[in-house]
Parts: C-alpha cells; sequence; structure tokens
C-alpha cells in the first residue's frame, strides 16, 4: 500500500526504521528479512552510523533495487548548503546504491535549515534523489521555510503515536501537500502499557502494536515502526487485513497528552 507523494513518486505506507540497529550483520540482516518478508520501504539516517549495513541489505534481499525506497537524512553537524551536499555525497557511497528515494533535513538547525532545503532542491533538481523533505518541522518552522523555497518539502516526519497526535499539524501538512510520516510511532514500547489499547487489541484479535500501526495508516500516515526481531517485523507489516472503526479511530485520537518519547524540536535544535 502507497501515498502518492506531491510530485507522483510513490511512497510505501509501512517502513522499517533502524534507529539504534547496529551497523553490520544486525542491520543488514534486519534489512534483507523485512524486505523479503513484504516490506519495501527502509528509513535510515547519517545519525544512526547504520547506512553501509543497510545498503548491503537491501543489495542482499531478494528484491530488485527498483522495488525498494530508501530514505536517509542530513545530520545537524552537516548542515548548511555546500556541507549538506557534501553529507549526501557521502551517504551515497554508504549507501552503495545508484540514488536514494527520500532525503531528508533531519532537524530544523537555526540559521542554517534553509541553506540545507536549497541543497536538497538542487539534490532532487539533478534527479540524485527522488522525493525531499523535512523532519521534526513544527508548523512554525514550515511557516519560516515555506516562503522562500522553489519546491515545497514532500515529507515531514514527526514523533508521532497515541500520546503525541498533533493533529492540527497534521492537518497543515495536509493543506501545504506535505506527506506526515511517524517516527517512534509505538512510544518505545509505551503503548503496551495503556489499557484503551489493550482493549482494543482484545476487541480486533490483534496485538497492539497492530492496532497502533493501523491507527496510523488509516489516518493517511506513513509509519516506520522499528525493530531486529523476525517475529516483530513480520506482525508489524499485519496490518492490513482489518479496519478500526471510527469510533475507535476517535477513542485513539483522544489519548492523545501531548507528550513526548523524543527531543523537543524548539529545544533540540
Amino acid at each position: 500500500m502507497n501515498v502518492t507523494l506531491a510530485n507522483g513518486i510513490q511512497m510505501p505506507v509501512l517502513g522499517l526504521g533502524v534507529w539504534k540497529t547496529t551497523e553490520g550483520a544486525e542491520v543488514e540482516e534486519a534489512v534483507s528479512f523485512a524486505l523479503n518478508n513484504g516490506y519495501r520501504h527502509i528509513d535510515t539516517a547519517t545519525l544512526y552510523k547504520n547506512e553501509v549495513g543497510v545498503g548491503a541489505g537491501v543489495r542482499n534481499s531478494s528484491i530488485p533495487r527498483s522495488e525498494v525506497f530508501v530514505t536517509t537524512k542530513v545530520w545537524n553537524d552537516d548542515q548548511g548548503y555546500d556541507h549538506t551536499l557534501r553529507a549526501f555525497d557521502q551517504s551515497q557511497r554508504n549507501l552503495d546504491i545508484d540514488y536514494i528515494d527520500l532525503y531528508l533535513v533531519h532537524w530544523p538547525v537555526k540559521g542554517k535549515y534553509k541553506e540545507s532545503w536549497r541543497a536538497l532542491e538542487r539534490l532532487y533538481t539533478e534527479g540524485r534523489v527522488k522525493a525531499i523533505g523535512v523532519s521534526n518541522f513544527l508548523q512554525h518552522h514550515l511557516d519560516d521555510l515555506l516562503p522562500s523555497v522553489e519546491i515545497k518539502p514532500m515529507v515531514n516526519q514527526l514523533e508521532h503515536h497515541p500520546y503525541l497526535v498533533q493533529s492540527s499539524l497534521q492537518q497543515y501538512c495536509k493543506t501545504q501537500g506535505i506527506q506526515f510520516e511517524a517516527w517512534s510511532p509505538l512510544m518505545q514500547g509505551g503503548i503496551f502499557s495503556i489499557p484503551l489499547l489493550e482493549t482494543l487489541s482484545a476487541k480486533y484479535g490483534k496485538s497492539i502494536a497492530q492496532i497502533v500501526l493501523r491507527w496510523n495508516i488509516q489516518n493517511g500516515i506513513v509509519t516506520i515502526p522499528k525493530s531486529v526481531t523476525p517475529e516483530r517485523i513480520i506482525e508489524n507489516s499485519q496490518i492490513f487485513d482489518f479496519e478500526l472503526d471510527a469510533a475507535d479511530m476517535q477513542a485513539i485520537d483522544q489519548l492523545d497528552k501531548g507528550q513526548r518519547v523524543g527531543p523537543d524540536p524548539d529545544v533540540f535544535c
């Protein structure tokens, strides 16, 4: 199942996140296993220091490169126009693939993210990346960025889960034609202690993780749960054979506390 980005590129709604997945055999095996078992989207970043293993996992899988959607991101220390171009070159060498599907500005570093975005526009115009976007940009960051762009971000990847729904930001991105994507959708395991989700798990005969991931995709949100365990990787992908009813979708929305498990973009950068 895919979403269509503003430029017409197809982006799979479910991906494998590899944050804190160790470079080498662990990430290579997780990526190859996921791809061989139905995934078509892998999300990494310079910060994760596992791009080499991700690339090897893609090549070692049985899936043609043309069917795999690979995302990586420019880290904060590499931001600015020239630095971002060099960082992209290094990521491409690490991944050892001829193009990157989606390249993101990882965080809105003050005084630098506009120049970083100019570099992404150049990479896109040159055809070295299929789509470009941002990560962890709140509405005020986008309000500051958008008047100066030639090409709008196609994706905004953000922390998103039942305790951090950000409905107004979701709507803003939708209005701007920017695809909303969720990182840490399982709250780093925090979802497993929420009573409502336990109730819904029993109601639908699905795991708590499957309930939350299904909630994401029914809201039109791309989601990238992280796992290195084969059983969990498969379980997380089994979310296309059921549907949450409207009342249950709304009940999950109402769990929102504005509570983060990761850094606040206004403090982190």
